[in-house]
């Protein structure tokens, strides 16, 4: 038996992404991508994209706000890392850049300072300096700046037996 591609007609995609975005929020590019699944035709794809951008069911500005708000918060995630991720769902940089600077001064470090004291606690190590160099290279991991990072060391109380001298690199 032959596997047959489904047909599917323009209006059909458009109630089905319709639903779509109705119960959860998308970006442009991972709706197009859903659509190509669909075997349309570019023309048809464009068609359903704008008339689910004229009725407000999918918006790149209102996609970016959330995803930053939920990455920041939830996960713990820093600027360059969520920025990142945006650009990979090809959000344009100035709507990147507009969702940022919606948020209030200082939001992306607020979770930086007690996720760094956490992971201080449960890295193991054979001296000071190796345990503070995996604690940075898991701050860079999760996106935040070198700076901020080593501003947050500054600051931090560390109690540990090993303790040392040696906290420069």
């Amino acid at each position: 038996m032959e596997d047959k591609e489904k047909i599917i007609t323009e209006e059909k995609a458009w109630q089905r992404m319709a639903r779509l975005c109705a119960r959860k929020e998308y970006c442009i590019e991972d709706i197009r991508r859903k659509l190509r699944k669909l075997n349309l035709s570019d023309k048809d794809i464009e068609s359903v994209l704008v008339k689910l951008q004229k009725r407000s069911y999918v918006d790149d500005g209102r996609f970016a706000r959330g995803f930053i708000r939920d990455k920041l918060y939830l996960n713990k995630w820093g600027k360059r890392k969520i920025e990142m991720a945006l650009k990979q769902k090809k959000i344009s940089p100035e709507v990147i850049e507009a969702a940022f600077s919606e948020l209030p001064d200082g939001a992306d470090l607020e979770s930086l300072q007690p996720l760094l004291e956490k992971k201080w606690r449960t890295v193991k190590a054979q001296s000071v300096y190796e345990k503070r160099s995996k604690v940075i290279r898991f701050a860079l991991g999760r996106g935040f700046p070198m700076d901020d990072v080593l501003r947050c060391f500054d600051k931090m109380q560390i109690d540990d037996d090993n303790k040392d001298d040696s906290w420069s690199f």
